[in-house]
């Protein structure tokens, strides 16, 4: 699958690449897709919910009231929770979210995820760029002139470009990230994939394994 390499000005450069057809042409799998966004989810869950429950609330243990004669229900204790400022029933308890995802899964999810994409005509491939200092507006002028500053973009660099990371993360419908950081929730989740010329081969090495 061709796909025209542009500038960081919009303008064609006159050259192409070859996206890799075991990664980007493949027929998607969403049930794969749902596994790993659902586990990215996850994830990122603290789980450090918690209530206290009757065995943990402070108070008297003493009987309230007699078991009998009183015409409503017996009540043994003030920390029951039937009673205001008792404890919860059933109530939530820290715990881990994540779960187990075979390897082999996650890397068709990825390879659903940005096959959909290339369906859509949603990828973009730049050439190497770099930014001398770290601002925001620089990185503005690069989305307007890509036609995606009123879309949730994702760039994808080769390595760390520190400059390139530091203009854009002031931006709430734009990210960048390094090829090997590339997950299926972050593919799903942006209207223009923009990738840096030099990640796609980075991108099918991490795909192959």
């Amino acid at each position: 699958m061709k796909i025209a390499v542009k500038d960081i000005k919009g303008n064609d450069t006159g050259r192409s690449v070859d996206l890799p057809k075991g990664v980007f042409v493949i027929e998607p799998n969403n049930h794969a897709i749902y596994l790993d966004v659902k586990q990215y989810l996850a994830n990122q869950r603290q789980g450090t919910h918690k209530a206290k429950e009757k065995a943990e609330i402070t108070g008297s243990t003493r009987k309230i009231k007699k078991q009998k004669g009183t015409g409503t229900a017996r009540a043994g204790s003030i920390k029951s929770g039937v009673f205001r400022g008792g404890g919860r029933f059933f109530g939530p308890r820290p715990r881990n979210y994540g779960f187990k995802l075979n390897k082999n899964t996650k890397r068709l999810a990825r390879k659903s995820a940005l096959s959909l994409k290339a369906s859509e005509k949603a990828i973009m491939v730049v050439e190497d760029f770099n930014l001398n200092a770290p601002r925001t507006q620089d990185f503005r002028a690069i989305l307007t002139a890509l036609n995606i500053a009123d879309k949730k973009s994702l760039f994808v660099t080769a390595d760390v470009n520190k400059n390139v990371y530091l203009s854009s993360r002031n931006l709430t419908n734009s990210k960048v990230i390094v090829n090997s950081e590339l997950n299926t929730y972050a593919i799903m989740n942006t209207n223009a994939l923009v990738l840096c010329e030099s990640a796609i081969a980075g991108i099918e090495t991490n795909l192959s394994k």
